[in-house]
């Protein structure tokens, strides 16, 4: 994730495609954005970090995601990922990149946390082949 001009780590860390309406063929980071906040204060709520839970926290968040973005419709192949990480003074360095094309595809990165923990999920969504002749013409 990328972090805030004063070194904080950002909230929202996103790479959205060109496009920010709700179009069948669009990535529309808003939307993304909320249902990976959501799968963590489902999951999380207030937690207190745990590591004989934590593998099953990260598989619950990834899994209420894909669920959540594949009841959008949309023809899109999705990658989750899941970091849960303790709060004890250690740093976390992360980054995310793609090589794809900018008007279809999105990259987000979403961080939340509590005093025990830190979570990062991060959204990968490329759009299909057969989508993705619809956007050219």
């Amino acid at each position: 994730f990328w972090l805030k001009s004063d070194g904080s780590p950002s909230s929202l860390c996103c790479r959205p495609a060109a496009m920010e309406d709700e179009g069948e063929n669009e990535f529309v980071s808003e939307q993304v954005h909320e249902i990976a906040q959501q799968a963590v204060k489902q999951t999380l709520n207030e937690a207190t970090y745990s590591k004989e839970k934590v593998n099953g926290w990260c598989t619950q968040i990834s899994d209420q995601c894909l669920k959540k973005l594949c009841e959008l419709g949309k023809p899109f192949k999705y990658v989750v990922t899941c970091i849960i990480m303790q709060k004890n003074g250690a740093q976390l360095h992360t980054a995310a990149t793609a090589w794809w094309d900018l008007k279809t595809d999105g990259l987000l990165c979403v961080q939340v946390g509590n005093a025990t923990l830190d979570c990062i999920v991060t959204i990968y969504a490329c759009l299909l082949g057969d989508a993705r002749s619809n956007v050219d013409e």
